[in-house]
């Protein structure tokens, strides 16, 4: 049986297959051979390099691209107000599905692939508020604290602070909306982090009840199976996507959650 690929690397495949086409393109239309073309490869490889290269870098700067994709859609297509939105990582990036899970509530998926939550928190102004959502709800944290591609650790406490900057951000202009975490999930391939993601899930969740607009959305025990130990067919062959049935779980753990949420912003 094929193992099918993880998302990840399937979007830098495809990345990687377009610009070649381009160039292959750009041989046809200008007559010369693609041996010729030496210096249009190079910009290939440099362009594909860029994208590939930016998973390792902290600063908020990297996702620029992909909010202005989100920008430029938004104004050639506008997508209502007053939906929930997701957002955070490539766990709500690659939530296909998210839409019949959540239906028929409204939603609007507005996650990035190898996000960090300091840089969704600095991207709130164009990510969610222009939106004006019903409810906003967060999956992030996870590539703060494995590192990504040879960056930085983050701390379970920094986390928490990113989280906290997160809600402050949103609530100096919505100050209604309720906002919910999505539990950092147990990441198969990432077991030596367990300990962080564990420490992170207690420090929101006991922060999360402070304040009646935050909820704390706990998938983690969905996830894992009788032996502690997360569920083997629930994740994508690089063990730290989710698959099909993970995501099938994961709604039906976020979602009995979402009526809640919206009920904590009215009663305000």
């Amino acid at each position: 049986m094929l193992r099918k690929a993880s998302r990840t690397k399937m979007v830098l495949s495809r990345a990687l297959v377009i610009l070649l086409g381009i160039y292959v393109l750009l041989a046809v239309v200008t007559g010369r051979p693609l041996r010729s073309l030496a210096f249009e490869l190079i910009g290939v490889i440099i362009l594909w390099a860029l994208y590939a290269g930016r998973f390792a870098f902290e600063a908020p700067l990297m996702l620029a691209p992909e909010v202005l994709w989100f920008t430029v859609k938004d104004r050639l297509r506008p997508p209502p107000c007053g939906a929930v939105l997701f957002t955070g990582s490539s766990t709500i990036a690659h939530w296909m599905s998210l839409a019949d899970d959540m239906a028929p509530l409204p939603v609007l998926n507005r996650g990035i692939n190898g996000a960090r939550l300091n840089q969704i928190t600095h991207y709130v102004d164009q990510l969610v508020l222009p939106h004006r959502p019903r409810a906003v709800v967060l999956y992030a944290g996870e590539n703060d604290l494995t590192g990504f591609l040879g960056s930085r650790k983050r701390s379970p406490e920094e986390v928490l602070a990113a989280f906290q900057s997160f809600c402050a951000k949103i609530h100096a202009h919505l100050p209604v909306v309720a906002v919910g975490f999505i539990s950092i999930k147990p990441a198969k391939a990432r077991s030596v982090s367990s300990p962080a993601f564990q420490r992170a899930n207690a420090l929101v969740k006991q922060w999360c009840a402070s304040d009646a607009r935050i909820r704390f959305i706990d998938v983690v025990p969905a996830l894992l199976g009788a032996n502690g130990q997360p569920l083997p067919n629930v994740f994508e062959v690089d063990g730290v996507h989710l698959n099909s049935e993970g995501y099938r779980i994961l709604a039906s753990a976020v979602r009995p959650c979402l009526a809640g949420l919206e009920d904590t912003a009215h009663r305000r």
